[in-house]
Formats: structure tokens, sequence, C-alpha cells
């Protein structure tokens, strides 16, 4: 086994002295028009990359409203690309055809179902090259010799619900009036577009499709029905004759299912996935034989997680590994033994893709940059891409990685941002900003996001820092259980600990300690105003959690819940539920606390925001509460204009109190300072 060491220096992008000399913090409207890489598809000789830049409307130049739109590039080497489609033309789900010839996507186009379109790589007009007349497109998979696609497709629509709907008639039946996806293939080739494709019989709901080198089977993952919980619990692999449309077997994972890869010569599969029902996220990497469905683990109990994965042209498959709050590129032969593992120094990989070429490109991000295109040549990593240059401009603060101890001695790993400049004597203001999951983890990577302060914060004098509190992934199994039936314990413990770590070393005020978070991260950030309000002199909660009893009779995720957090049900434990309920702990709460939630969010009903905040207005008056609302948007903000005003809204609340660190202060006004331009002409 090799293993390679790439400096740091040798992967960012060095900053001109005049760069430097006019450095300035980074601000939300920076955040608001960042851009990154979004889909990437290698041609079958490898001496193309297609891709995708994903970017929001520019709310703040005066673009009209809207969510991530996705523009279709080809890269050819380092800083050489072009445009392949018109701005207005937002494709997804980029792949080259099997001769590589041209570049297919689905697009929707004006009132058109979506479809799967291509444009040939020597120019061109796009074309359609396969639809269904009655529903969109949601995934498609190429034929290995080019002459067929395979759609899946939405469910055929319901006329007689539709003509009901139309009378008034609109009453929504709970879990009971959902309906599958369909599989078709269709002929590709000749003038027309196949008029009349051909339906495959597939077995539940079918999540995603692929095809094998010899166009014998497909390889599918379905579950029962389509509610979220089942992708969760209930997943599984299968493998389909294609000729008989007939399932022959299934692959009898017993968890979560994560990266799935076909090897070159279609006998086995990759498959990243949980080694059983109470593993709380897949990460554990697995050999498939496609013969019998029999799976083996490769790195079982390791301290680590596996992310992509991609077949090398010669056999071999590469992953992406997360060992803590890094990553490694590791080659195992195909036997399962391990080949090579490289280490990409500053960079987070986060994705791979070859082609079936003999090329490898990577996505990966960096303390300096979001997502961008790499090329890997077996040692060293080339960037092909830049899509934010004028991030050169910003004056970072310092990042890495740091460790501390809990109060048990568990070893607990982190992401720090320093203020720029620097921590002054006494400590800074620090944000705890915490990941949702928990089966999740920050990587030393990219960390500055609308709901996530990071650069942001340290531009503006605070020490952000994120931690990877037990319950999160990247550091085995184990690590990844140990917060199970026992919630808002140790997880939440080891956030205060490294509240007392940071102020040791001198980085952090222990009177201006603030906490924000979403999901999970938001559970953690009402924990901390209420049950551990003394700890944290301000809070922004996002879509969180603050009654464990009835967010369990208002999620789509109760087996979830079950199975890999609380490990037992609520009237097993009325009282033990209630005690760890933020709501319980309202009569501590003396924090100031903004709390934001979609008004449709499925997964923690806003009902949970609703409850925490009339609670504190009631029972604590003076204690400062705000609840903010966003219309139409669920677990998490989608539209560029609510990712904006939560940007500005989370560091308006820190500045009035966590800066300050006066609990006391007046509340800022109802609706922040808007710095756009007006859009009319």
């Amino acid at each position: 086994m090799t293993r390679t060491l790439l400096a740091a220096a040798t992967l960012l992008a060095g900053v001109s002295l005049t760069a430097t000399a006019q450095a300035r913090p980074m601000t939300p409207e920076d955040v608001a028009q960042l851009e990154s890489l979004g889909a990437v598809a290698v041609s079958p000789d490898g001496s193309r990359v297609a891709y995708t830049t994903s970017s929001l409307p520019n709310v703040i130049e005066g673009e009209d409203n809207g969510s991530t739109t996705q523009q279709l590039m080809m890269a050819y080497g380092p800083d050489n690309a072009r445009v392949f489609l018109p701005e207005d033309v937002s494709v997804s789900t980029v792949k080259f055809s099997p001769d590589g010839r041209m570049v297919s996507f689905l697009w929707k186009k004006d009132k058109e179902e979506r479809a799967v379109w291509g444009i040939p790589v020597d120019g061109g007009a796009q074309v359609k090259l396969a639809a269904l007349e009655d529903a969109g497109v949601r995934s498609y998979a190429w034929a290995p010799d080019g002459n067929m696609l395979y759609l899946l497709a939405y469910p055929a629509p319901d006329k007689e619900r539709e003509a009901e709907d139309k009378d008034g008639f609109d009453a929504v039946v709970y879990e009971e009036e959902s309906r599958f996806n369909r599989l078709f293939s269709a002929r590709v080739g000749g003038d027309e577009i196949d008029a009349a494709p051909a339906e495959i019989s597939i077995p539940g709901y079918v999540t995603s499709f692929s095809v094998t080198p010899d166009n014998r089977y497909g390889v599918i993952e379905s579950q029962p029905t389509p509610q979220i919980d089942d992708t969760y619990t209930s997943s599984r692999v299968n493998i389909l004759d294609l000729a008989s449309g007939e399932v022959l077997r299934e692959v009898a994972t017993p968890g979560k299912l994560g990266d799935i890869e076909i090897s070159p010569d279609g006998r086995q599969l990759s498959m990243v996935a949980g080694i059983d029902v109470n593993d709380p996220a897949a990460t554990t990497l697995h050999l498939v034989d496609v013969a019998s469905g029999n799976f083996r683990a490769l790195n079982e109990g390791a301290a680590e997680a596996t992310g992509d994965t991609e077949w090398m042209a010669d056999g071999k498959l590469a992953a992406i590994i997360d060992k803590g709050a890094d990553t490694i590129l590791r080659i195992y032969n195909a036997d399962g033994s391990v080949a090579q593992e490289v280490d990409p120094g500053a960079l987070i990989l986060t994705s791979l893709e070859n082609g079936g070429s003999g090329r490898m490109f990577v996505a990966a991000n960096s303390p300096r940059h979001p997502t961008e295109l790499f090329a890997f040549d077996g040692s060293s990593f080339t960037r092909w891409t830049d899509h934010n240059p004028w991030l050169s401009e910003i004056d970072f603060g310092e990042q890495r990685a740091f460790t501390y101890s809990a109060r048990d001695g568990q070893q607990i790993e982190g992401v720090l941002i320093e203020p720029v400049g620097g921590a002054p004597r006494g400590g800074a203001p620090l944000i705890m900003d915490v990941h949702g999951g928990p089966e999740a983890h920050e990587s030393n990577g990219w960390v500055t996001a609308y709901s996530s302060p990071g650069q942001v914060a340290a531009g503006q004098g605070y020490a952000v820092f994120l931690p990877n509190y037990r319950g999160s992934t990247g550091y085995g199994t184990a690590f990844s259980k140990a917060h199970q039936d026992d919630y808002a314990g140790k997880e939440f413990n080891d956030i205060v600990d490294a509240k007392r770590a940071l102020v040791e070393e001198g980085i952090a005020d222990p009177e201006r300690t603030g906490i924000t978070g979403g999901s999970y991260g938001g559970y953690a950030s009402a924990w901390g105003a209420t049950a551990l309000s003394e700890e944290y002199a301000a809070a922004v909660m996002f879509v969180g959690i603050s009654n464990q009893i009835s967010k369990f009779g208002t999620t789509d995720i109760p087996m979830e819940m079950y199975n890999v957090h609380a490990r037992k049900w609520p009237w097993e434990d009325w009282q033990g539920m209630l005690e760890v309920s933020p709501i319980y702990h309202v009569d501590k709460a003396e924090t100031p606390i903004l709390i934001m939630h979609g008004d449709s969010d499925t997964r923690v009903s806003p009902s949970q925001s609703y409850e925490l905040y009339r609670n504190i207005k009631v029972r604590k008056p003076n204690t400062p509460v705000r609840l903010v609302l966003y219309p139409g948007e669920g677990h998490g903000n989608r539209q560029a204009a609510a990712r904006y005003d939560y940007n500005l809204r989370m560091m308006q609340w820190f500045d009035t109190y966590l800066k300050t660190g006066d609990r006391d202060a007046e509340m800022p006004a109802p609706r922040p300072e808007l710095k756009i331009e007006d859009g009319e002409d």
C-alpha cells in the first residue's frame, strides 16, 4: 500500500499582493452570490468534463427570486471551459452518451414535461432524446450500446382526481394516496423520438436505476412506499433481468443505503450501507456479488466513513473516506484489498467521476472555496474550475481542526474558525454552529452558508466552532451510535465541553458564547437556550425540536427516530421523553432566542417552533424571543430571498445579544435591512 501526501499550499490558488492589500470581510451579500460545482460527467475517453454551475438568483442585484439553477458547461483542462447551453436552460442529471458524441441531461422546457435532452459535444442545438406524454422523467440511464434510454418516470396523472380537484374536492388523505414511479425503455436514434416507450415492471417505489455493462441487468433501489421513513429503514437493492423484467434477487442489507456503483465487468457492486438497522448512517463499504446477491464489508468497525465511490477502468475501486474532519482517497483492488491511499491535503473530497475512462475527476472544497472540479492523476490533484474568483478579495479567519477532551475523557473533534486577525485578550464572542442529523459531520473545508455563520461571523470578530459531537459520522459506527437512548445527554454536553476547552485556549469569551443549528442542531440550540441557558448568551434555532413527545406524532420519520435516535417509544417513558424536551426547561430560559422555520416542513413540524415560542412568551415574558416563518419553505430554505433573509436575521440577532453580551438588549427591528438593488428597468 502506498500513501501520498500533498502539501496544502499546492492546492489553493495564490492570493496576489494587490488582493491582500484590498482584503475585506465576507458579508451576507457575498454568501448570497456564491456559485459552486453541481453535476459532473466525464466523457468515455476522459478528454472532457461536462458539469453544471450551481447558483441561486442574485436577488442582491435585483434578479427575480427563485431556487437553485444549474447551467451546463464543458471543460477541457484547467481554466479551459465554455458555456454549453444558455443561462436560462437549467439542467440536471448530466451524462455522456456511450459513444461520447453527446451530452444528455434532464430539462423541463417551458410547459412541457421534464424529458431527456442531448447536445452534440462538437456543437449544435439541443434535441429531445426521450420523453413521456403523461409525466416527467425523474432520472435515466443509457443502455451500454447507446441505442436505448431507460426512463424512471413520475406516476401517470390521475384524471379523475384532477377533475375532482377542479371542482373543489381537493382533500388529501394522509399517507394513503401516494403513487409509485414507473420505468420505461425508449429507443434512441433516427429523426424522431420513441413515441411509445415500453413500460418495465418494477418492485415497490424505485428511487434509482442503473444498467450493467453487458445490458443484462438493471440495478435498482426500491422501497415499499414513497414515504421518507421507508427510504431510511426499508430501501433495498434489487437485481432486475432486463429481458424478462423479473427481479432475480434482492441484496438483503439490514440498514440504510448510500452510494451504489457497478464494476466494469458487471460482476460486482460497490455498496455503501449501514451494518445493521440501528446504524445511524450508510458509511460502511461493501462488495456485492451480482450473481448471488451476497455481500461483505470492507471497513466495518473502522474509525471512518465511506462517502462516494467510483470503479476505475482497470477494475480497481476508488472511495472517498472521511476520517473525522478530513478526507482521503482510497484505492481498493478488485478483491477488496487496499492498493493505495492519497491524502489530498487541504482539500475535502466530496464526489468522484471517471465516465468509464482511465482518468479520475473529483469534486472538492477547502477552507477557502466552495466545491470545484479537480483532475486526479494518480498522485496529485489539479484544479480545473474557479467559480468565485472574487474570494481572493476576502480576509479569511484562520480555520483548522480542533480536538478536545469531553468531561468523561472522550476525544471530540470539530472545525474551528478564529476571528479575522485572531482572538483578542479575554477571548472572542463564540458561535457554536451545531450540525443536524446528528448522523452527519463537519469537515475542515468550506463551512460558510446561509444558515452557517462561518467566515461571515469571523469577519465580524466572532470565533465559530462546528463540533462533531457524539452521534456524528466520520469516526466509526460505535461513535455514531454513542448518542442513542440518551437524548440531550452526552451529545449536548460535548458542546458545552467544547466551549470550556476554547475558553481555556484563550479563543472564546465564556460570557459571550452563543449557539445555532438546524434540525437536530436546532434541537441543540433550543436545549442550550433552556436547560443550559447559563452557558449561552444567545441562540438561533432553525427547524428545530422542542418537544420529543409531540415531535414523534408530527414527523414523517417515526421509525427512523426509534431505530437510530431514541431506541424506545414515547409511551415507554412519557416523563423521560418530556424531560429531554426544551419546553420542559423553559423555567430556566434566560437566553435570547431567535426561532426560524419553514411553514411547510414535514420532517420537523413548524408546530415544534410554535410550542417553544409560546412557552417562552407565557412562562418567561422577559426573555427575548422571536418566531420567523418562511412561507412555502420546508426543512431548510430553498429560495434565494429566504436564504438571504435568514443570514441577515441570524447575524443581526448575534450582533444584538452575543457580541454585546447583553441579554437584556432591545430586540432588533422585525425586518432586517436588505442591501438589494431595484430589479425594475
